[in-house]
This record gives structure tokens, C-alpha cells and sequence, in this order.
């Protein structure tokens, strides 16, 4: 089977409907599968629920879906550099499913490997544990959080081969190899695109097994989220 597609609206042909669930890679704007986030966006569908540990910024990432009113709930972990979503969440127009950030990669790692539910000390006593189960063991109180499955997966990676296998580059690597594990089809996009056979199997981290279709997007733009500089010394 030819996995690879010309582009991501291709790739994405037939896949994205109204009230879907969608997972997507990245943390802050590292790593984020944003010219497959750009074809989600042509594709005009509504109401869709994204799983990501952030919604991007302003204009970028799921920013722009934000901006073209899409996403009707984020299931996320920190939601502090977009505007826009605080204003739609305030106003009531978004929903939003907080987690602690390591509750939000153990529910999709468990979704990935089958696990309906587990247990986690963390959230006990607080809000994130209303309505929630919370069971003793050993003493201790524990909350009970579902796993995560999407009906697609978007994720970004740095080099990847013609069968769906990836590799994903230092910090890039974030939820994006979890993220591909959970859902019923995974589309990639992949920086550099190398024939089959050419990536030494112990450098990959997500087996083709997870990956249905990809897509080359070469030199993609590498967005900095908070750009901090020295004060330039004057010279007499």
C-alpha cells in the first residue's frame, strides 16, 4: 500500500468530517503538525474536538482553527499563549476538558495500548476529581481517568520512510509518538522523506504498524513561542 500522498489536503481526502475527535502533536508551537492543521482548516469541517497538550497561539497551529471557529472542545493540558481561546472559553462558545499534563499523556499513552481507565493520586482533593471515581489503595486516595482514542491523529516528525516509520527530532518528540498509537488512522507529516529500509530500526520511535498515511513537507517553518534576548552592551 503507497502511503504516501502529494500533500496534506490529499491526505487528509475523505478523513475529516463535522464532530470528529482529532489528537495533534506538539507542545506549545514544537513539533506541531501545522500543514496538516492548515488542510483541517480548508477542509471547512465543524464542530471537531481536538486532543493537544496546548491550542497553539494566536494564528498559529490550532490558533487558526480557533479563529475559524471549528473546534467546539479542547481536551488539553495549558491553554495560556492564545487569546482567542481564553475569549471563547470565557464567553461560553468553547469547551474545555483540563488535565494535569502528565494525567493528559498517560490518558492517551493508555488509549493507545487498549487501557479503558487507570488510577493517579494526582488531581485528588481538587477540582479535576469532581464527578470522577476516586477508590483507597494502600492507604491513599486515587482518581480514576479514562484513556484517550481519536478517530485520526495528526503528528509531525523529522524524517520518516516510505512505510510510516519515524523518527522524531529532541523536544519535537513530545506527545507526538503517543499521539499515533491512539487513534483509528495516524496521517505524518515528515520533514525529510527517505525510502524504505534506509532508518536503523533502533532509531525509530513509531513503527509504520501506527502510520497509514504521510505526507513530505520539506523545510517547514520552526515558529519560536517566547524569543528572549540579551540587551545589546553599548560600546564607547
Amino acid at each position: 500500500m503507497d502511503k504516501v500522498y502529494s500533500d496534506a489536503r490529499s491526505a487528509l481526502a475523505g478523513l475529516v468530517k463535522d464532530g470528529m475527535t482529532i489528537m495533534a502533536g506538539g507542545f506549545g508551537l514544537c513539533g506541531i503538525p501545522e500543514t496538516l492543521i492548515e488542510a483541517i482548516r480548508d477542509s471547512g469541517a465543524k464542530d471537531l474536538t481536538f486532543i493537544s497538550n496546548n491550542a497553539g497561539v494566536d494564528g498559529v497551529g490550532l490558533g487558526r482553527l480557533l479563529e475559524t471557529r471549528q473546534i467546539r472542545k479542547m481536551i488539553s493540558s495549558y491553554v495560556g499563549e492564545n487569546k482567542l481561546f481564553a475569549q471563547q472559553y470565557l464567553s461560553g462558545e468553547l469547551e474545555l476538558e483540563f488535565n494535569p499534563q502528565g494525567t493528559l499523556a498517560e490518558r492517551i499513552r493508555a488509549g493507545g495500548a487498549g487501557i479503558p481507565a487507570f488510577y493517579t493520586k494526582t488531581g485528588v482533593g481538587t477540582l479535576i476529581a469532581e464527578g470522577k471515581e476516586v477508590r483507597e489503595f494502600n492507604g491513599e486516595k486515587y482518581v480514576m481517568e479514562t484513556g484517550l482514542f481519536a478517530d485520526i491523529s495528526v503528528v509531525h516528525a523529522f524524517k520518516g520512510d516510505t512505510e510510516g516509520n519515524l523518527v522524531y527530532r529532541k523536544t519535537a518528540r513530545n506527545f507526538n509518538p503517543m499521539m499515533a498509537t491512539a487513534s483509528r488512522l495516524t496521517i505524518a507529516e515528515v520533514e525529510h522523506l527517505v525510502p524504505a529500509g534506509e532508518i536503523d530500526p533502533d532509531c525509530i520511535h513509531t513503527p509504520g504498524i501506527f502510520v497509514k498515511r504521510i505526507v513530505h513537507v520539506p523545510n517547514p517553518v520552526k515558529h519560536i513561542e517566547q524569543r528572549t534576548t540579551r540587551k545589546r552592551e553599548e560600546t564607547v
